[in-house]
Parts: C-alpha cells; structure tokens; sequence
C-alpha cells in the first residue's frame, strides 16, 4: 500500500468547505482523469452510501466503487475504493481563526489491483506523480470552496 496526504488551508468556514468536498459529484471538477460518477443519493453522503466512479487513464476507462464508512459532517469521512484502484480516502476539516478559515486535510491509502489495466494505470499515475495529482485535486477544493456563495 501506498499512502499520500497534503493538506490546505482554505479561505472559508467548515461548513462550507464541507459542502464542496462531501459531493461526490464535483470529482470531475478536481481531477480531468474522473468522467464520471453516478449513484449519489440526492440527500447527499451517509454511512453505507455507495456509488461509482469513471475514471480514463491514457485512453483506457475503468469503473470504482467508492462506499462511505465513516462520516461526520463536517469534520471528518472514510471512504474505500473498490475497483481499479483498492483504497481508503481520509479526509478532515479543522476550524481556524474562530470557524472563518479551514484546514482541509486528505490521507489516501492505496493500491492498484493485478493485471494489464492495473499495471497500465499504475504507471500513468507514477508517471503523472500521485503526490501531484493529489495536491492539485485538493487545490481545486480549496478554490472552489473560496468561490462558493455564502
């Protein structure tokens, strides 16, 4: 297993940092290798939610379903990957400056699964550096997050 964390601070209360970050819907928004996700509930995340993931490396598409383990809006959640890639995504949100500003802080734990597609997509994410990918996912949080309308 490989683990990566960053975190960021960003320029708005917790809450709405948790509103961008826990819609899962926004994935492609943050990583161009995401196309799709579909099964959200409309009522949003909860314990037991699962959904599922498009993602395209180098021409090459390939499913994941990601099942929420843990969530506590809008401090904390504990995401497993399942697919492609076999993980979990940590994430949590620390108030600073009196609840004005956040630390948004993500830890993913992952590996990727045998065979030609997973050896195929372990190298373009070793080659793209999963250490960058992650930061600029997490960038994109964070701006999207300082541009949401109060």
């Amino acid at each position: 297993m490989t683990v990566v964390e960053v975190s960021v601070e960003v320029n708005a209360p917790p809450e709405r940092v948790w509103s961008v970050i826990s819609d899962p819907l926004n994935l492609p928004h943050w990583d161009r290798h995401v196309v799709g996700v579909r099964d959200v509930p409309p009522e949003g995340l909860r314990e037991g939610t699962v959904y599922t993931t498009e993602v395209r490396f180098m021409g090459v598409r390939a499913h994941s379903t990601s099942r929420v383990e843990e969530i506590r809006p809008p401090e904390y959640s504990k995401v497993r990957l399942d697919g492609l890639v076999d993980g979990v995504v940590e994430t949590w949100l620390e108030p600073l400056e009196h609840g004005e500003r956040t630390r948004l802080r993500h830890r993913v734990d992952y590996r990727f699964i045998g065979g030609p597609l997973g050896a195929l997509a372990a190298r373009a994410v070793k080659a793209l550096g999963v250490a960058s990918i992650l930061r600029n996912g997490t960038l994109a949080q964070k701006h999207q997050a300082e541009e949401a309308v109060p």
